[in-house]
């Protein structure tokens, strides 16, 4: 029957003036004879969920505590939560002022990548922590045009504040406010949240070690955990439109299965990223280090940034010119010029040529503006000049970049004629 038809025989109001739910029918023997292999989904540990004589199956599973995800315990996340209590900046993975518990991860399986109305949901997930233990908890839709029941289980019998994504914010919350719209006036409006999107604070630390910053590459490298007999996402829809044929859901339990790992490493990887943003996580890299203080600066928290630059310079056996380039332009940001230029001078020929070519067109600069040592200043543009010769770029910019530093250099040569 088609989502219209289904639609025009609901009642108008779902949810009582009085705000009261209504309560759920009791499904009759006839109602779930209708479902193939019912024994097959209560072993799974999935229920029937009614509104009228439509239906979706819930699936919930539970873990301790202390159960490990790869490098983590989930004790850790609650852990995790509570340091960011102390956190005195502003950061969008920051939930100071949260508790763990209304912390809501997120995760969903479509029949494709694409969005719009063409592309629906079929499982949407989602984990809680609680003090003793993780409750994850899986809406499955069983069949085309039973999307009132699956979107009323998912929107009722959820509490929380904050979502927490990977790429969701791009893809996944979309897809749900666009099918949302066909039955907005049959289900619980949807919530006004935050979003914590956890695969653009992987991009910014791990792209420099993961050639793809996909979850499973994140899990397998970064948290320590290895998926076996694992279903890839890409198969879900197949797997899907052959549940939709055949009825027999032993595919869709390896799917659910894929998406409840999915939430699980959401929690782990939510625990990394604030270990390593709030400096708590002793094995993180010079490189990882220096990605962290490029992301607390590139959202605002300058002063929290320096002292971790600082810090990468001062305990990193070998040195990390990136940070003492950063750590320079703190210095001259703040008009602290010598310390600026004692940093610059100390980048040495292995540093990348780019951090080099950065370093010397500064010291040219602060030579020439500030110290007013002119003979310095026409060095470091003779060495930045010699550089860039080298360099075989003939694009725009790199063209362009010359003729900047032939005008600097012309500039500085004239005002030493009239000393």
């Amino acid at each position: 029957m088609s989502l219209k038809n289904k639609l025009t025989r609901m009642k108008k109001h779902i949810i009582r003036e009085d705000g009261t739910d209504m309560p759920k029918e009791q499904p009759s023997v006839e109602q779930q004879a209708e479902l193939p292999f019912l024994d097959a989904w209560k072993e799974n540990g999935s229920t029937l969920y009614f509104i009228d004589d439509d239906f979706c199956l819930v699936r919930e599973k539970r873990y301790p505590i202390d159960h490990q995800h790869g490098n983590y315990t989930f004790k850790d996340f609650i852990k995790a939560v509570d340091a960011w209590q102390g956190f005195k900046g502003h950061h969008p993975l920051s939930s100071k002022g949260l508790s763990h518990e209304e912390m809501f991860f997120f995760d969903t399986e479509t029949t494709g990548l694409g969005g719009g109305v063409g592309n629906t949901i079929f499982l949407l997930g989602h984990g809680r922590v609680t003090d003793k233990e993780v409750i994850v908890t899986q809406h499955f839709l069983p069949q085309p045009g039973s999307e009132i029941p699956l979107y009323h289980s998912f929107l009722s019998n959820v509490d929380y504040n904050t979502l927490v994504t990977y790429n969701g914010k791009a893809f996944d919350w979309p897809q749900v406010k666009t099918r949302h719209t066909l039955i907005k006036d049959h289900v619980p409006k949807l919530p006004a949240f935050g979003h914590f999107d956890l695969y653009h604070g992987s991009r910014r630390l791990f792209k420099h070690k993961l050639e793809s910053v996909k979850l499973i590459n994140v899990e397998r490298n970064i948290l320590g955990f290895n998926r076996v007999d694992d279903v890839p996402g890409y198969l879900a829809p197949m797997i899907y439109f052959d549940y939709i044929e055949r009825k027999d859901p032993e595919g869709i339990f390896k799917v659910m299965t894929h998406n409840e790992l999915d939430i699980l490493s959401l929690i782990t990887l939510y625990t990394h990223l604030t270990s390593q943003l709030l400096d708590i996580h002793e094995q993180a890299t010079g490189q990882e280090r220096f990605e962290v203080g490029r992301w607390l600066e590139y959202t605002g928290n300058r002063k929290i940034a320096k002292e971790r630059y600082k810090g990468i310079i001062k305990e990193e056996e070998e040195p990390n010119y990136e940070a003492v380039h950063q750590l320079a332009l703190h210095y001259k940001r703040e008009k602290q010029e010598d310390k600026a230029i004692e940093l610059w001078e100390s980048i040495h020929e292995e540093a990348s040529v780019s951090i080099r070519k950065a370093a010397l067109l500064e010291l040219a600069k602060l030579y020439e503006h500030k110290t007013k040592d002119l003979q310095r200043a026409l060095k470091m543009c003779a060495q930045l000049l010699n550089l860039m010769e080298k360099t075989e770029k003939t694009d725009g910019k790199h063209l362009n970049q010359l003729r900047n530093l032939n005008h600097r250099m012309g500039r500085i040569e004239r005002k030493i004629t009239k000393i």
